[in-house]
């Protein structure tokens, strides 16, 4: 992480200079626009993934507290900013001080930080804000250029806590933080510190970067949250989607940012509000996205009752919701890929022994396959599956519950990704009408 000069103009017009013109640095970066390059989707914590003792105390969460997390950057830019949410809050968050920097070795899940690398982070010029109930709060523009690929450490103060039971958060960050007693945001190490596998508050960073530079947003579960890759490890499937357009040509302007959780569902509200209900908020809010891959329905099929009504009953919804996420992105010009459901073939919640979740998956996979609908299909469940039990994972991709991947079969999904889908085109004639 650098931080490069800083171009900007006189605070008072120059009228008896007239050769005085702009540096060619702030052409290109009026040029630019705000892309994100990393994301988590926001959710109500739960009891079992609120923050330990003596950081929960009845109602007072994290007071005089520091907070420190890690966070992978899918590209870079001039600039960079980070957000912060508070949707979920059940009492305003005052945010005391922020600081960003680059994280020891520039590993993931690290409490140390390098040295000289710590910038403060402020939000209208303060450097703290306090952040209403269900609202989110966007710093300013960091002269920070966060390298592609790397890992960002984002140090958050709170002197007096959040005085509800209620915390926004994001439970499945496979990626350890650390929280510790006092004001230690511009602090090297965290010696002490308590270690724990959640994100808390921070929604999103950031990047002004080049026109041509577009996100591409995988909204989904378990299966695209990580469940079954690595702590610190950064092999869930969009990661490695990542590292596979980086290694291309062309492709290295396209961020991916992962706005799944695990339990969510398309239809009802799960651990965290149903698709149809946070696609604005998730999605269609941020600028810079120009594409969408969706992979969710699992949860909706497996959570259903087994029976044939019930199950067509869900088929026929999934469909309907599908229809209606496409039709919302593509009236704000957002390429749709619809991505086949894996199996669950043997797991002992969602198999069933008459077949009827199976049908289910089979119909809707038949509508994304077949339909016509999406702008491509990714066909992840021909990835995963064991070509001798379709219904079943293959065996060396399976984590052991029959429903999530491990590492490999992780890397198998970003593998069946068609890399010049994100390509860069001019949207063709017609585009978002039917």
């Amino acid at each position: 992480m650098t931080a490069p000069d800083r171009h900007g103009m006189p605070d008072e017009p120059v009228v008896s200079q007239p050769d005085v013109v702009p540096e060619m640095p702030m052409v290109l970066e009026a040029n630019g626009h705000w892309v994100p390059t990393w994301t988590a989707m926001p959710q109500l914590t739960e009891p079992d993934n609120m923050p330990p003792s003596p950081f929960l105390r009845d109602d007072l969460v994290l007071a005089n507290a520091t907070l420190r997390q890690t966070v992978r950057v899918s590209v870079g830019g001039w600039r960079m900013r980070v957000r912060v949410s508070n949707a979920f809050g059940g009492a305003a968050l005052p945010i005391t001080k922020v600081t960003v920097a680059a994280p020891a070795g520039g590993r993931a899940g690290v409490s140390a930080v390098q040295p000289g690398t710590v910038r403060p982070v402020t939000f209208h010029g303060r450097p703290s804000l306090t952040i209403p109930a269900g609202a989110q709060a966007v710093s300013d523009p960091l002269d920070v250029e966060p390298a592609p690929g790397s890992n960002l450490t984002v140090t958050v103060h709170l002197a007096h806590g959040q005085r509800s039971a209620g915390i926004t958060s994001h439970p499945g960050s496979r990626t350890t933080s650390y929280l510790l007693p006092g004001d230690h945001a511009d602090a090297e190490d965290l010696p002490g510190a308590t270690a724990v596998d959640h994100w808390y508050f921070l929604s999103g960073v950031e990047v002004w970067a080049d026109p041509s530079v577009a996100a591409v947003a995988v909204v989904g579960d378990s299966l695209s949250d990580g469940r079954g890759s690595t702590t610190n490890g950064n092999d869930r499937w969009p990661d490695r989607l990542l590292d596979r357009l980086r290694s291309r040509h062309g492709m290295d302007g396209v961020a991916v940012i992962n706005q799944a959780a695990g339990g969510n569902r398309v239809l009802n509200d799960g651990l965290g509000p149903n698709v149809l209900a946070r696609l604005d908020r998730d999605v269609l809010a941020h600028s810079g996205v120009a594409w969408l891959v969706l992979f969710e329905g699992v949860n909706d099929i497996g959570t259903a009752e087994a029976t044939p009504a019930a199950q067509k009953q869900v088929a026929d919804d999934l469909v309907f919701a599908y229809d209606q996420i496409i039709t919302r992105a593509h009236a704000r010009g957002i390429r749709v890929y619809g991505a086949t459901l894996t199996p669950f073939g043997g797991n002992a919640s969602y198999d069933d022994a008459q077949g009827c979740r199976e049908a289910a998956r089979q119909a809707v996979n038949q509508w994304i396959r077949a339909g016509r609908r999406f702008d491509a299909v990714i066909d992840f469940d021909r990835a995963a599956r064991d070509p001798a039990d379709p219904r079943r994972l293959l065996a060396t991709y399976d984590v052991g519950d029959h429903l999530h991947l491990n590492p490999a079969g992780y890397q198998a999904l970003a593998d069946a990704v068609p890399a010049h889908l994100f390509r860069r085109e001019p949207l063709p004639p017609g585009f978002g009408f039917a």
